[in-house]
Formats: C-alpha cells, sequence, structure tokens
C-alpha cells in the first residue's frame, strides 16, 4: 500500500440556504475528482445539520492546491459566511487500511 492522506471535514450546517448548499457540494464533489492526486470522497450528515466528509489524496500538495482551487475557495467563503455554524479540519496519513463486505 502506498502512502495516502485523509482530510477529515466535520461542520455544523445553518439552516440557510439549504438548497444553495447542496447544489455547491455537487459542483465542489465533482470538481475535486478532477484534481491531481485525488482518490475519493464520503460524506455523511445526521438530521441536527452535523456533518463529516473525509477526502482521499495522493499527497500533501495535492490537498494544498485543492484548498487553493480557486472555485474552492470561492465555496469556503460562502461556506463561512452562510452555511456553517463552525467547521473543523484535520489531515492524516493513513497508515492501514481493511475492509470487509458481505
Amino acid at each position: 500500500m502506498e502512502t495516502y492522506y485523509a482530510v477529515i471535514f466535520t461542520s455544523q450546517r445553518t439552516e440557510k440556504d439549504g438548497a444553495g448548499y447542496a447544489k455547491m457540494a455537487e459542483v465542489m464533489d465533482s470538481l475535486a475528482q478532477k484534481q491531481p492526486g485525488f482518490i475519493r470522497v464520503e460524506s455523511v450528515r445526521d438530521a441536527e445539520g452535523k456533518g463529516i466528509t473525509v477526502s482521499y489524496w495522493k499527497t500533501l500538495e495535492a490537498i494544498q492546491a485543492w484548498k487553493e482551487n480557486a472555485k474552492h475557495l470561492v465555496a469556503q467563503q460562502f461556506g463561512k459566511e452562510n452555511w456553517y455554524t463552525l467547521y473543523h479540519v484535520e489531515i492524516c496519513q493513513v497508515m492501514k487500511e481493511y475492509s470487509f463486505t458481505k
């Protein structure tokens, strides 16, 4: 297994502009998938608006390039101004993986 990284984004949504948020999330997912170094993304949100999104990347440089992507910067600003009451980001190196499927 080659080294790769996970970006863990936890957030608390406001009740504002749910349709706008959903559309922007869809656009950002599509854009991220086109970025060099992107592996995959998984996301969930509960009924109270708490969410977690984990994106996986091949390198730290790929993560930095995504953070600085011009369209992503716009989405980040919208998030701060309209969609989140808080968020937290952690970047981790994946040391081991395994899975089970039935």
